[in-house]
């Protein structure tokens, strides 16, 4: 099945984004507007389970490679380099180890091919946890998750993917339950013999520590092609949370 996708620019240089866990092609709009006027064609993905995208139970980093490929296959897309955020990251390293051939130059943020044990758990029962249909608008749906997390940012994060189904009543856009099953397949390390020598970006958020001195060395191992740079003030949301220095590094990587 075919991916969704919102598309901004005419450029000749195509630039796929592949957005994290949770997250959708909205959340990286403000950043393709930025790249357009560079030159650049823009591909905002809703991977699987995200966004507009179809559900599926089947969920792991090949079959999210896989969807990329069939997508840019459809499209018929060419000179393309890729971006891709955490959980998209991983399946943009995947993808460049499956089909390496015409991609230009990869761009990994702010995650690293190693298992990571996170709170994706607590955040997805939480979600499940509200009973949408007494809710009655967003802001009420704000507060039900304030006691679980404090931040507001985060919270508005999340909400992205609330959608009125009619005037009283909210849904998730995305399945809770598949996501729920799968958490384990998000957290997996990538297989060691996964070796992309292209050239690759990876960029880390100041404040973030998914990217460190323990991994650099696994990093440098399966992408030798690559270099490490750090994005100041921010986190994990290095797109963001400094959209403008995110912007400079990355136009410096992909022109030059």
């Amino acid at each position: 099945m075919l991916l969704k996708s919102k598309i901004y620019g005419s450029g000749s240089d195509n630039l796929i984004v592949l957005h994290g866990f949770l997250g959708m092609s909205d959340n990286w709009k403000s950043f393709g507007l930025q790249m357009i006027n560079k030159g650049f064609k823009v591909h905002l993905i809703d991977q699987r389970n995200h966004g507009n995208s179809f559900h599926s139970k089947d969920f792991n980093y090949k079959i999210l490679a896989q969807d990329l490929k069939f997508y840019i296959d459809f499209y018929d897309v060419k000179n393309y380099s890729l971006i891709g955020h955490s959980m998209g990251g991983k399946a943009a390293m995947m993808f460049s180890s499956i089909y390496p051939d015409d991609l230009n130059k990869l761009i990994i943020v702010d995650i690293s091919p190693i298992f990571y044990k996170n709170n994706h758990e607590k955040i997805i029962k939480a979600l499940k946890a509200l009973d949408l249909k007494k809710m009655g608008s967003r802001n009420n749906v704000d507060k039900a998750l304030q006691s679980t997390f404090e931040d507001p940012s985060f919270r508005a994060f999340l909400l992205k993917n609330l959608q009125r189904v009619n005037k009283e009543d909210f849904a998730f856009k995305i399945d809770l339950d598949i996501i729920l099953s799968n958490l384990n397949e998000i957290e997996k390390a990538l297989p060691s013999n996964l070796i992309y020598n292209g050239e690759t970006l990876f960029i880390k958020g100041e404040k973030s520590d998914y990217i460190n001195d323990s991994n650099r060395q696994i990093i440098i191992n399966q992408f030798p092609n690559s270099k490490t740079i750090e994005v100041p003030n921010a986190g994990h949301w290095v797109h963001a949370e400094n959209l403008n220095d995110f912007v400079k590094e990355t136009l410096l990587f992909l022109k030059y």
